[in-house]
């Protein structure tokens, strides 16, 4: 756990230094679980949402794309449950003062355990070597399996009890577990209390006269208030999904772990719309889709699973996340629920007007059914960036920090160096960053010697070097370095753009979730 939280640090210290996230309201000491996205983060992000943009829309002939406003029609929020049921478990240490959410207390402590399962494997694969199967000793060794028990029975309880409301019962499981206040070692909790999660706010230029409104705490009923008016317009056929980026905004509890978790964050979402009964077919497809969109990234298939839901929320037949092992553990990048037609048939409900569909096949009218895909973009942000950050040793025994972002996704594509600041190279250097910023983010960089120029941006993510030398002012020449193996290459500057859209062109990239 110690380890982890060193890596964890590392990651934040790494993300300010090289200006990918600031703290928001630095100078007037922040503001708690609110962060701002620097130059780099900021195009990191974008290329992010770009890379999932395309996957879901651009790359499906039924999927179409919207931008809904954040502020709503409070009745919505009544209609989606969550003026009565978006709440989480909040408890208190009485000693230390400091407020938690139950579950994950919970939660962090079967990731303790799990740890200690991550330990028993390590010890095996040092054993045994190549020989070593992992699956059959996570199923036949007796600590292991004792372990997953434990953690299965845990989680079980705990997702039981939140689905029936049995507050009591969350804090008996607290207590019967010694779990303690993180900070104070204390065992003196509270009862667990519901939170709403919901921020408030007013619209009207009068307090009389104003009504009350939310920031939106998802950006999903932005889609289903639309479905009428996007199926019409757009002639649209079921099955067909509507598609959105964008800002939502929640009061959490105990906002914590980085961008992981915070107050103000950026959704990915997709709703598909499809005939009542097909849910299931539907729900294992796109759990299929949204994980080979994952790993085309190239990011480990050992970085991710499924996590199947103990606890449903109130509008689910069917749910399951897609976790990624962040620094701190595995934990929830994007969810895959099926949401039947609750969220429809509850707006057509309070709103009194017909959400249906007509089935020309089928000759009848029917609110569809939904399966829903919500990835969070900063929590993507996260596992692309500490996934990323490694310390290699060299074969000169020196180290170098390397940020090995998938190409694609890099903010800078390439950086181009001359090796003097003279003798005509930083104007040839000048010239070939004016023809490749058309097509590419690149950057000029003289400043030190190009050693440390490589490092810097080794640890800025940046794929590729390009350095210009006296020889590439006789036979226009360049060295292309690669980021990730140190390799370099003489070619000719013609040919700088084409090697590099290789590297970094989309269409490759998620030609390999096919």
């Amino acid at each position: 756990m110690v380890k982890q939280e060193d890596d964890f640090k590392k990651v934040i210290s790494h993300a300010k230094e090289y200006g990918y996230v600031f703290q928001s309201s630095e100078i007037y000491d922040g503001l708690s679980a609110v962060y701002d996205y620097a130059q780099n983060g900021a195009e990191l992000k974008k290329n992010i949402r770009e890379y999932w943009w395309k996957a879901m829309v651009q790359l499906n002939d039924n999927i179409v794309g919207l931008d809904s406003a954040i502020f709503m029609h409070p009745t919505v929020w009544k209609a989606s449950g969550h003026v009565d049921a978006f709440n989480d478990p909040l408890i208190d240490n009485k000693d230390s003062k400091k407020r938690y959410r139950a579950d994950v207390l919970v939660e962090d402590y079967t990731a303790k355990i799990e740890a200690k399962i991550d330990k028993e494997v390590a010890k095996a694969e040092k054993r045994f070597g190549d020989a070593f199967d992992k699956k059959q000793f996570l199923e036949t060794n007796p600590r292991v399996v004792g372990y997953q028990e434990q953690i299965n029975a845990i989680l079980k309880r705990l997702g039981k009890s939140l689905e029936n409301e049995d507050l009591v019962d969350v804090k008996n499981l607290i207590e019967e577990l010694e779990i303690a206040c993180p900070l104070s070692g204390s065992r003196n909790w509270t009862d667990v209390k519901q939170f709403n999660l919901m921020f408030g706010t007013k619209l009207g230029a009068s307090a009389d006269s104003a009504m009350d409104l939310y920031l939106r705490p998802e950006t999903a009923q932005g889609i289903f208030v639309n479905f009428l008016n996007v199926q019409k317009s757009g002639r649209m056929k079921i099955p067909f999904g509507i598609a959105q980026v964008g800002k939502a905004f929640r009061n959490e509890i105990v906002a914590r772990q980085f961008i992981f978790r915070q107050r103000e964050f950026e959704q990915m979402e997709m709703q598909f719309f499809i005939r009542p009964g097909s849910q299931k077919e539907w729900y294992e497809t796109w759990k299929e889709k949204r994980m080979a969109w994952h790993l085309s990234l190239g990011m480990g298939p050992e970085n991710y699973r499924f996590h199947d839901h103990e606890k449903l929320a109130h509008y689910a037949d069917a749910a399951a996340d897609i976790e990624f092992k962040f620094p701190f553990g595995f934990k929830e990048l994007e969810g895959i629920h099926s949401r039947t037609d609750f969220d429809l048939g509850s707006h057509e409900k309070y709103s009194g007007k017909k959400l249906q569909y007509f089935d020309p096949e089928l000759n009848e009218s029917y609110v569809p059914y939904v399966v829903e895909t919500s990835i969070g973009l900063d929590r993507m942000f996260l596992a692309v960036f500490s996934n990323s950050l490694v310390e290699e040793e060299l074969d000169n025994n020196t180290t170098r920090t390397v940020l090995k972002l998938p190409a694609v996704l890099a903010p800078v594509k390439a950086a181009v160096l001359p090796l003097v600041k003279k003798d005509g190279l930083p104007e040839l250097a000048q010239e070939i960053i004016d023809d490749l910023k058309w097509d590419f983010n690149v950057v000029y960089d003289e400043k030190d010697a190009v050693g440390r120029r490589y490092r810097r941006q080794d640890a800025n993510g940046t794929p590729f070097c390009i350095t210009v030398d006296h020889q590439s002012l006789e036979d226009k020449t360049v060295t292309i370095r690669h980021r990730d193996t140190m390799e370099q290459q003489r070619v000719a500057i013609s040919e700088v753009k084409a090697i590099i859209h290789k590297e970094v062109d989309m269409k490759s990239w998620l030609q390999r979730m096919l």
